[in-house]
């Protein structure tokens, strides 16, 4: 059938399905009526687990998907004629469609380079002081992937290195967590002390990538930042009339903390991975492994061959070579079979 695939995939953890502990919390919130747009029970304790997990008082915002995540948080830190700091090859502005600049009104992006996919702290100044007149858009926020997109993971060193740079320069920081439970799992600290060694703002906590069917939570720690974001939202098509289906998989996922035990998987699956392509003739590692995705240079030929027998993955301008991501769902089995795959070819 068009569309299938024969086995688990190392495309993307969004082709994986729903876990069992978001599923059930979906299923338990699908009975009876409850009040809309964010006032039932379900969106109430979803916010107070994150804040519980977070280890902070904080203001809790639920929107479908990343991208909305990213750029209206972004937009709530900036005027149009702000910047926002990122690293090359960050998400926001490699892969948003322009969308920070368009929720913003025209907040201009900036990249800054760093080896692995990480800002080095050292060439924030250069953007920040190198213009300081009313013709340039004035920098105002830094945005830090993490895990990167190169799958590299910051250390808390480097997270706090890179927010006592920015608070020097007057920034403020979002940090995009599309898969922050994967760094959590990687660095084996708690949520708390991540976000406080990076001096986050607000933070992006991503649901949809971590086993849930869709959605992601905007995190403001600086409460103030958050004041009439759930305008933002609504006007950007974000505000869910039936709230309670975005908060609940938040529920079965916090509560007796599935989210983290998923990503720690999900990174075993992926160190696994590349303990098992580096048997292979020809295969070279590209990336420090750090989370749950492994980039590869494949021998010539090959990949169009893995494709041939249903195997589907992505080729990364960026971090050269193709991405090998696992997912919640992915099993040392499904490892095993795509090595073996690749071996015969």
């Amino acid at each position: 059938m068009k569309g299938t695939t024969p086995h688990r995939q190392l495309a993307s953890d969004n082709y994986a399905g729903i876990c069992p502990e978001a599923w059930a919390s979906l299923a338990e919130a699908n009975t009876g009526h409850a009040p809309g747009y964010g006032d039932d029970r379900w969106t109430a304790e979803a916010s107070d687990l994150i804040r519980a997990t977070l280890g902070t008082d904080c203001e809790v915002f639920f929107v479908f998907n990343g991208t909305a995540a990213n750029s209206l948080a972004l937009a709530a830190l900036c005027q149009s004629y702000h910047s926002i700091l990122c690293h090359e090859t960050a998400h926001v502005e490699t892969d948003e469609c322009g969308a920070p600049e368009f929720f913003s009104n025209g907040t201009k992006v900036l990249t800054v380079a760093g080896l692995g996919g990480k800002i080095d702290p050292a060439s924030l100044d250069p953007m920040v002081l190198r213009r300081q007149d009313i013709h340039y858009p004035k920098p105002r926020a830094l945005s830090i992937t993490e895990p990167t997109e190169l799958g590299t993971v910051y250390t808390l060193a480097e997270l706090r290195a890179l927010r006592d740079r920015a608070r020097a320069l007057g920034l403020k920081i979002h940090m995009d967590g599309t898969r922050f439970g994967n760094a959590v799992a990687a660095l084996g600290c708690t949520p708390r002390e991540l976000v406080d060694a990076a001096g986050v703002d607000v933070l992006c906590f991503g649901g949809t990538k971590a086993g849930m069917a869709v959605g992601d939570a905007v995190v403001f720690f600086d409460r103030a930042l958050a004041g009439e974001f759930e305008y933002r939202c609504k006007q950007a098509g974000q505000l869910a009339s039936k709230m309670r289906f975005l908060a609940a998989p938040w529920v079965g996922m916090l509560r007796d903390g599935a989210w983290l035990r998923h990503a720690r998987h999900a990174n075993e699956m992926a160190r696994l991975l590349e303990r098992s392509l580096r048997q292979i003739p020809g295969v070279r590692i590209l990336q420090n492994v750090e989370a749950n995705s492994v980039f590869v240079a494949l021998p010539p030929g090959a990949a169009d061959a893995l494709r041939a027998q249903g195997w589907r993955f992505y080729d990364f301008i960026a971090g050269g070579g193709s991405r090998l991501m696992c997912a919640w769902d992915v099993t040392p089995e499904d490892v095993a079979a795509f090595a073996a795959a690749l071996a015969a070819v």
